[in-house]
């Protein structure tokens, strides 16, 4: 049964990513360890495509978590509910990821609230346990469950960030976007355009970047970039797809967008 269960969570294509550092290898090591794992960097940089790369590799389910501020212990680890049978019991995406042995990650792990996030501990230390209060079970996690956690600490207050107690039972990667040649090669893979065309969308994410703090929370992700080149790809005017992907997404502020607008106007016009 387990393994029907694993089989709907087992990618079946190999996503691609472009390592830029050693960041394969060492998940690899964590993995053999089955140690927890944390991944950090801004939105959007390839910390998800990441994750599903190496649960490829790896040839390991991934059960994935968007966390968000109204999610509780009870949408991790399951709950009774009731059925034209009555009342039964349903496993979480954490208590399914530890009964198959499944890579569980919890995406944007610091948008939920604390009191939901401790109930992770005892699988990140020795124990490798989780609790089933409500249903009076303890269970201790298969011997190929590994939990990934993602989180963007640029993006975060003093009020909405990790306690020391969490961060502390991982090992921890740090991402950033790449250096430009590499983003340029990443984007015209993704997305058939031309390599040209895809230096100059990352030339125009390098001065978006540049304005972090200065008028903008967050700069131009490669995930964005993507999107102007799949736009390209697909015909549409550079100008107006980097204005669809680029600028419109990132600010509502009408100094903020004239900025952006004038960066994509340096190396393309409509």
């Amino acid at each position: 049964m387990s393994e029907d269960i694993a089989a709907q969570y087992r990618i079946e294509a190999e996503p691609y990513y472009r390592a830029v550092g050693s960041e394969v290898e060492l998940f690899r090591a964590a993995h053999a360890r089955r140690m927890p794992v944390m991944l950090k960097g801004p939105t959007g940089c390839g910390k998800t495509r990441f994750v599903e790369h190496m649960a490829y590799t790896l040839g390991r389910p991934l059960i994935t978590v968007a966390c968000n501020e109204d999610m509780t212990a009870s949408d991790l680890v399951g709950r009774y509910l009731l059925d034209r049978e009555g009342t039964k019991w349903h496993d979480g995406p954490l208590t399914v990821a530890a009964r198959i042995g499944a890579i569980c990650y919890l995406d944007e792990v610091v948008e939920a609230r604390q009191d939901t996030v401790v109930v992770i501990h005892p699988l990140t230390d020795h124990r490798r346990v989780l609790p089933l209060d409500k249903k009076g079970e303890l269970l201790h996690a298969h011997d190929d469950f590994q939990l990934v956690i993602s989180y963007n600490p640029g993006y975060q207050s003093l009020m909405k960030d990790l306690k020391q107690s969490t961060k502390q039972r991982f090992g921890a990667l740090s991402f950033d976007y790449p250096d430009a040649g590499v983003e340029a090669e990443i984007i015209a893979r993704e997305t058939g355009c031309d390599l040209k065309v895809a230096e100059k969308l990352v030339q125009i994410a390098h001065r978006a970047r540049n304005l972090r703090g200065h008028g903008l929370d967050e700069g131009i992700s490669t995930r964005l970039l993507v999107y102007a080149g799949q736009m390209i790809a697909e015909g549409i005017d550079p100008a107006h797809a980097c204005q669809m992907t680029l600028v419109t997404p990132l600010t509502d502020d009408p100094d903020m967008r004239e900025t952006l607008e004038a960066a994509v106007a340096t190396f393309f016009t409509s």
